[in-house]
């Protein structure tokens, strides 16, 4: 019996708990074993460190290509039958994603929280190299075409991986039959065992993130947790931003009762806040809102649609926490230089479904590609899992915002919550 007793204690400690536990350790021993007099054990944490970055970034060609796959050919069928609602989602989304893009750099710009954090791997010439590097509009867009998918994929090159996961996922859709069915089989198997891969890979995260953080607090001093403490207020500030100037509005514009409304969100926002996946909260959403009267098929398609293709949390977070690492690495990024991060973000994010920590991989990605310090996404792992919380709960709610808005513009919006609207 006592044994059991300890392994229920054990299963007690959810891996955000392990995170704050490593965050924690990899302080103290950061700050008595310093890098001056103890270079062996820096090192040594740095490659662990390092171990982790590897596996993370070995995730990102097969999660994105499975996932965009999935979500663009997935969903051929139900786009051919309901056009207009497929246009009016996506033109929503885009529009709403892009809002919280621009408040997430406007936040980051303003409050600076990078700046002052010393990253270990990022030296001055690093950064001078990095800063001469010209990007362009022209030199983007050239470089987004792939030559060999399996070249782009060796070298992690996010958008051309992306560019050729979309025109693949066009293909498939217009395929019909058995062909079309084996390959959407595949890229779901591949998809599903790849979320699988991303919970081993977390599982190796408390070693990651407290060698991290021992490797940052020996080589700089407890100075750098106020930019880390900077960040997560920056975050969260950018969020509230986000649901009283973007997600009020259009929900008073698309006339939905805000009380009714949260009445029904509540619950499956608060199991996405407390287990930090909106694809947790994601039955419960569906049969909540089925429940407050929108239709059926709005919810069948937007919702999940909008898990692939409206993650606003997400998105304001990854302009944050890029603009974060250019800021840590002390490489000053012009404005139009942002903004063309801003723009792979935005595609690179697409398709890539709610699970924890997913926004890493994509982070790992942008940062590899606009040359970057990798090592910021380690440091930024220390404080991650609080961020991950309140992202994922905006993501959640904003799916269901644009549920109901949907809704109200097809015309099958229940002017009585809780009263489903009869489709003629």
């Amino acid at each position: 019996m006592a044994v059991d007793s300890d392994v229920t204690a054990k299963k007690k400690v959810s891996q955000t708990q392990w995170i704050i536990i490593a965050m924690v350790v990899g302080i103290a021993a950061g700050y008595l074993l310093p890098a001056a007099e103890h270079p062996d054990f820096v090192a040594f944490a740095k490659s662990v460190s390092s171990i982790f970055l590897r596996m993370i970034k070995s995730l990102i060609v097969p999660l994105l290509f499975s996932t965009l796959v999935v979500g663009i050919a997935g969903h051929g069928d139900d786009m051919k039958k309901v056009g207009r609602l497929a246009f009016r989602s996506i033109l929503y989304f885009e529009i709403v994603t892009t809002l919280a893009l621009f408040i997430g750099l406007g936040a980051v710009n303003l409050i600076k929280p990078g700046e002052g954090v010393s990253l270990t791997g990022a030296s001055t010439t690093t950064a001078t190299e990095m800063a001469a590097t010209k990007i362009t509009f022209a030199g983007v867009l050239e470089h987004s075409i792939p030559q060999s998918f399996f070249d782009a994929a060796a070298k992690n090159e996010v958008l051309q991986v992306v560019f050729f996961s979309i025109l693949f996922g066009v293909g498939l859709a217009r395929v019909q039959g058995r062909p079309k069915q084996a390959m959407l089989e595949f890229c779901e198997s591949l998809a599903e065992v790849m979320f699988k891969f991303v919970g081993i890979v977390m599982a190796f995260a408390p070693f990651g993130i407290g060698a991290a953080i021992a490797v940052t607090i020996g080589t700089s001093g407890l100075a750098v947790l106020k930019s880390l403490v900077i960040l997560v207020l920056t975050l969260y500030g950018s969020l509230a931003v986000l649901v009283l100037f973007v997600f009020l509005p259009v929900a008073l514009i698309a006339r939905v009762p805000i009380k009714a409304f949260w009445a029904y969100v509540k619950e499956p926002w608060l199991i996405a806040f407390s287990t930090a996946s909106s694809e947790a909260a994601l039955p419960l959403a569906m049969q909540n809102l089925e429940k407050f009267g929108i239709p059926k098929r709005i919810i069948a398609f937007v919702l999940p649609t909008g898990y692939s293709f409206n993650l606003d949390g997400s998105t304001l977070y990854l302009a944050i926490a890029s603009v974060f690492a250019a800021q840590a690495g002390g490489i000053h990024m012009t404005f139009g230089q942002q903004l063309l991060m801003m723009l792979t973000l935005m595609l690179t994010s697409k398709g890539v479904a709610a699970v924890p920590r997913a926004s890493l991989v994509i982070l790992s990605g942008a940062l590899a590609m606009f040359g970057l310090p990798l090592e910021a996404v380690a440091v930024i792992l220390g404080v991650d899992a609080i961020m991950d919380m309140g992202r994922t709960s905006i993501n959640l709610m904003g799916n269901c915002l644009a549920t109901a808005v949907m809704a109200r513009w097809e015309g099958e919006f229940p002017e009585t919550p809780g009263v489903p609207v009869n489709a003629a």
